[in-house]
């Protein structure tokens, strides 16, 4: 058969192979480089809003360092089941496998290493912790807490839980990177 005899692909055969090439594109974009994430509550207040659409960066998986925002799989942890609560959360790293945390020093702040640690994104007169707490992270875990700490279930509310309310640092999907939606609140975190 002589290449000027070739028939074309029907139309609609075209069109499909886009769309199946197109979906694939983006689940690879999803699973490898960034995934969509829509805020649940205020916990995270005034940093992300409860509606704020935000992108986890997917190369970040399983990392975790102090002062990062992540979102991670909380099952069995946050939440026995699924039923129980979300399976995806979000929340600041405050200490890391190794840290000792603590609350509270001499003037109410939270005490990561001995130090006192700085938080600009606390919202003014808000307290670090009602909780006191007195521990050492174990290696490959964190502890996190919420900017809203009047409104957060976190690792202090948690740790008379399984995991003593410090997180598999490999549940990490992604570092929280940036606000997508609604388009006035979108910025990079």
């Amino acid at each position: 058969m002589s290449a000027e005899r070739r028939r074309r692909p029907h139309p609609v055969v075209a069109v499909a192979v886009c769309v199946v090439l197109a979906l694939a594109a983006v689940l690879a974009v999803r699973h490898f480089v960034a995934q969509p994430f829509r805020v649940p509550s205020a916990s995270m207040s005034p940093t992300l809003e409860a509606g704020d659409v935000l992108l986890a960066d997917r190369s970040t998986a399983g990392t975790a360092a102090r002062g990062d925002v992540v979102v991670f799989d909380g099952r069995g942890y946050f939440a026995p089941s699924e039923e129980d609560g979300g399976r995806y959360w979000v929340k600041r790293v405050i200490a890391v496998g190794g840290d000792t945390v603590s609350c509270c020093g001499q003037d109410g702040e939270i005490l990561v290493d001995g130090e006192p640690l700085e938080e600009p994104y606390l919202p003014e007169g808000t307290a670090p912790s009602t909780v006191e707490f007195d521990l050492r992270v174990p290696e490959g875990r964190m502890f996190v807490l919420g900017d809203n700490r009047a409104d957060s279930t976190d690792s202090r509310n948690l740790l008379g839980a399984p995991g003593g309310g410090m997180i598999p640092v490999d549940r990490v999907v992604g570092r929280a990177d940036r606000i997508v939606w609604p388009p006035p609140r979108g910025a990079a975190l």
